[in-house]
């Protein structure tokens, strides 16, 4: 077997909606409070799309700048590669549609539902193709538009979720120089199927008139059994994450930003310094697929990414699956 070729990040770019929808805005659909909100969630405002906005608008700008930042030109994207559930369709592809709106005319394209792990999925498979010496520039992105698959009068999820989109275009790592992909966890436990679901609108339960007055094709959530999962599985990838690295050779994690209180749980029992977690989730709400991108590229606009240094990926979300992943800028 020939060997593989390093991967690293070429550029980062990525986008979230004009629209600021505050805690009180849902003070009129359900019963609920902006220090209710707060103290549970850590969230004070979401960014959510535009009536006249689609869900792939975002990654197309997300994408865009991710190019720039890499000095790439459309037409040397070998691949697009976008993690989501929320996709314009259920088919076809978000990437299809992306990689038209963008000019990726010479690109393959498809997507990967892995939920709120979508952008570490997408970075981990998409580095293969770049690692076997396949392509030279892979686009991959992760993003939501959980607004429009939320129920606004459902108190347990629709406070929580905020559309937004991240990217990063993927090169040998002897090109770009910065972002080393030094590894992966990628992993799944089906059992839990449930507790994250958007039961109708499939193969399985079509949508019907009955189904749309009931409001059961939106995204439903078991809130209690989420939250013990989660706190354990953030924990288990910031675990494996650290390995035997020094604290002091992490300069970032950044991990999904579902529930202020499982990142707070997780960087206290792993001893993390608050200036090494990145957090946004009160500017932003939980962006699911879209957070630890997002993550990433605003830490390196505001100058967080230290050369030489590790910064640290972790993600859960519906399937159940969750993802860590180790990059060396």
């Amino acid at each position: 077997m020939s060997q593989l070729i390093p991967v690293g990040i070429a550029g980062l770019g990525h986008y979230v909606p004009e629209w600021v929808v505050e805690n009180d805005y849902f003070t009129r659909f359900i019963d609920t409070s902006d220090e209710w909100i707060q103290q549970r969630t850590g969230i004070q405002q979401r960014r959510w799309l535009r009536d006249d906005q689609r869900p792939s608008d975002m990654f197309v700008e997300a994408g865009r700048m991710a190019m720039e930042r890499a000095g790439v030109q459309p037409e040397e994207i070998d691949l697009i590669m976008i993690g989501t559930v929320s996709a314009d369709y259920t088919c076809p592809t978000n990437a299809c549609l992306v990689q038209e709106k963008l000019g990726c005319h010479n690109a393959a394209a498809f997507d990967m539902a892995a939920a709120c792990a979508g952008f570490v999925y997408t970075m981990a498979t998409g580095s293969q193709f770049i690692a076997t010496g396949t392509y030279k520039n892979v686009l991959v992105m992760g993003g939501e538009a959980l607004s429009r698959i939320s129920d606004i009068y459902d108190r347990n999820s629709c406070v929580l979720f905020g559309d937004g989109a991240g990217a990063a275009v993927l090169q040998p790592h002897e090109v770009c120089k910065q972002g080393l992909l030094e590894g992966f966890k990628l992993a799944a436990d089906g059992k839990g199927y449930h507790y994250i679901i958007r039961e109708y609108g499939g193969g399985l339960k079509p949508v019907t008139p009955q189904v749309l007055v009931e409001g059961s094709h939106m995204l439903r959530m078991k809130g209690r059994e989420v939250y013990r999962f989660a706190v354990a599985k953030m924990i288990e990838i910031m675990e494996w994450g650290l390995g035997d690295n020094d604290l002091d050779d992490v300069c970032l994690v950044i991990p999904h930003q579902m529930n202020l209180r499982i990142m707070e749980t997780a960087r206290e029992k792993l001893n993390i310094p608050k200036d090494k977690m990145e957090v946004n989730i009160h500017r932003y709400g939980n962006t699911s697929a879209a957070s630890c991108a997002i993550g990433l590229s605003e830490a390196w606009a505001a100058d967080k990414l230290e050369s030489d240094k590790l910064i640290l990926l972790a993600a859960f979300g519906s399937g159940l699956v969750w993802a860590g992943a180790r990059i060396r800028w």
